[in-house]
């Protein structure tokens, strides 16, 4: 799929602030869009990505490095959001369970969330994480959309084959749920993600 003029929308974001609760979070108007994953999976690499700012999201070779929210504004009525990621980080348990509640929390009352990118690694796509967000979204009637990272890691059958094998297995979730195979390194899936975001954002399409 062409990148588009809603492509070059995300080129806009720019840091606002990040938040270590609910309470410190941007006032609770307009629309945001979040991103979630496994630490690892290439969560703040594809927010980058979509941006086409290398600096904007915090990546590093240490996963878990997100322990906040970080909120990135796109307009005065439209934001991104990278939300702690999980799995590998080298962190007290008591630290994880207050990551869960905190996530658990914003997914749960924050008005202004219009939908969640839950960024899996294609080669390790569906762990006790990634289902675990998927179970939170369907308790929320939150929608998901499914990036799978690193996609240029894999050939073109083996691609095929992972992402329906995820289809497949996301017919046990009670979600509204897509996916899609994407790579940071190549840009391939850009333009899909962004219509997915464009919709949820409710962004006008550019009139000619």
């Amino acid at each position: 799929m062409k990148e588009t003029w809603l492509s070059r929308y995300f080129e806009k974001a720019r840091y606002l602030t990040s938040a270590a609760n609910l309470d410190q979070c941007p006032g609770d108007s307009g629309l945001e869009v979040a991103f979630a994953g496994r630490s690892n999976a290439g969560k703040s690499s594809a927010i980058n990505t979509l941006t086409r700012n290398s600096k904007l999201a915090r990546t590093s070779k240490t996963p878990g490095r997100t322990q906040l929210l970080n909120f990135f504004e796109l307009d005065e009525e439209h934001r991104l959001v990278d939300l702690p990621g999980y799995g590998y980080a080298k962190v007290p348990d008591a630290v994880k369970k207050q990551w869960q509640q905190q996530i658990d929390r914003y997914l749960r009352q924050r008005e202004s969330l219009a939908g969640l990118i839950l960024v899996m690694d294609m080669r390790h796509p569906m762990s006790d994480f990634d289902c675990m967000m998927l179970d939170w979204a369907g308790a929320c009637g939150m929608p998901v959309h499914i990036i799978l990272s690193k996609a240029d890691k894999l050939k073109k059958m083996a691609r095929g084959k992972q992402l329906a094998a995820v289809k497949r297995s996301l017919g046990e979730y009670d979600v509204e749920v897509s996916a899609q195979p994407f790579s940071a390194l190549k840009r391939d899936g850009m333009a899909e993600l962004a219509q997915v975001l464009g919709r949820w954002l409710q962004l006008e399409e550019e009139r000619e």
